[in-house]
């Protein structure tokens, strides 16, 4: 009977076992352990106030955890406690997966980030500028692909002709990401490339060019290279049946899509689900130079290179959706901000109202979750949480606010 227990027990602490080495206390690491509780207090104000269901919130400093905190309700509709390993959809925050997906081909020279996306994917070959139809200056790089300078849009957050051709055509209906990016690319432009950057399904479109080097579907690829080297086994583009109760909601949550089902459309640029351990380990692996426990995903420069500032002085940063991200995110100069390639990159140490460093890099998904790393302070955190898009801002902003307050070393 006691074997039969202990054995139990330790199938439980497998099961949630922290994903990074655990601090003995916060001070170890820098942090107030007085000051997290307001942290701590700030996420329950949120749920207490219904902004959200319930939030996990994972720090990890020098390699090490400082706390993971698993606040709130799961789902509100059936009150199930929020978990440290609920699974949330990730949205957005796929894009900077899919984009090391697209570096790790580079570093084999299956892949050139200068070539046109054309040689990749040849129905751009013919790609038109704005519904009057004019050639572009120069040819969409994959280099534009992933700092969204690729004169793409999403159709979702302006009200040009363009983005109404985008909303017209149902793209995200179509039956397959390659369906979906042959019928991309029969939309015209909203900008000639290079010239503006614009948030879009540039990332989307990304992740067929990696199919097409890879000569694989974008989810094995991803989880033979990236999650499974990872061991993030709880991130994917479906959630495991057996894992499915871990699922967060959204309040008045609605949809008929499986989501332990392969999806039709394997969207890197929103389609993936995550939990907070999983994407600490891939950020942390980032933060060590793409090295993570002895397994090395990208060299030291090409993670430089994604970090920098890859936004020339000629490019139009002032577009709806970049003024609509606002701070911590939106690439505008005046906020100290730009974008590097799959993320927003911190580029001056004053002009924005939030707290960090010259050099972090951070992003976020629609439904609330957001992730930066702050190499200076060997800073990762991650915030998952399923909220209302309204109150997006307002989270991230007030996330990164309550973190570094608690950051009490110098």
């Amino acid at each position: 009977m006691v074997t039969k227990m202990l054995a139990v027990f330790v199938v439980a602490v497998a099961a949630f076992a922290q994903p990074l080495p655990v601090a003995a206390r916060p001070e170890d690491l820098g942090f107030s352990s007085k000051r997290l509780e307001l942290t701590r207090q700030a996420i329950r104000a949120n749920v207490e106030s219904k902004r959200v269901p319930g939030a996990v919130l994972l720090l990890v400093r020098n390699g090490r955890t400082v706390t993971h905190d698993a606040i709130g309700l799961q789902d509100r509709a059936t009150g199930a406690p929020m978990k440290k390993d609920s699974i949330f959809r990730i949205m957005s925050m796929s894009k900077p997966i899919t984009t090391v997906a697209a570096m790790i081909l580079a570093e084999e020279n299956k892949l050139d980030l200068g070539a046109p996306v054309a040689q990749y994917l040849p129905e751009f070959k013919d790609v038109k500028v704005g519904v009057e139809g004019a050639a572009p200056k120069r040819p969409m790089t994959v280099h534009d692909l992933m700092r969204h300078t690729s004169g793409l849009t999403y159709g979702l957050f302006g009200n040009s002709p363009v983005d109404q051709i985008y909303r017209k055509a149902n793209i995200f209906g179509a039956l397959s990401l390659t369906e979906m990016v042959k019928t991309i690319a029969g939309l015209p432009l909203l900008h000639q490339p290079g010239d503006a950057w614009e948030y879009s399904v540039s990332t989307d479109v990304l992740g067929r060019v990696v199919e097409v080097a890879a000569g694989k579907d974008l989810d094995l690829f991803v989880e033979e290279r990236i999650t499974g080297p990872l061991k993030m086994s709880d991130t994917g583009f479906r959630v495991k049946p057996t894992a499915l109760g871990r699922l967060a909601r959204q309040d008045a949550e609605t949809g008929t899509i499986d989501p332990t089902q392969k999806p039709a459309i394997l969207s890197g640029g929103g389609g993936m689900f995550s939990i907070a351990g999983d994407y600490a380990r891939f950020a942390q692996m980032l933060l060590n130079g793409g090295l993570l426990e002895g397994v090395r995903i990208l060299s030291p420069k090409t993670v430089a290179l994604m970090t920098s500032d890859q936004l020339p002085a000629t490019t139009e940063r002032h577009t709806p959706v970049a003024i609509s991200l606002g701070a911590p995110l939106g690439p505008l100069p005046e906020l100290g901000t730009s974008f590097g390639l799959g993320f927003a990159v911190r580029v001056d140490a004053g002009r924005s109202p939030l707290p960090g460093s010259v050099g972090d890099f951070s992003w976020s998904g629609i439904y609330g979750t957001y992730f930066w790393v702050d190499p200076k302070e060997k800073l990762v955190a991650v915030l998952m949480v399923q909220s209302p898009r309204n109150w997006n801002g307002v989270i991230w902003r007030q996330t990164r606010t309550m973190v570094y307050q608690a950051l009490i070393d110098q």
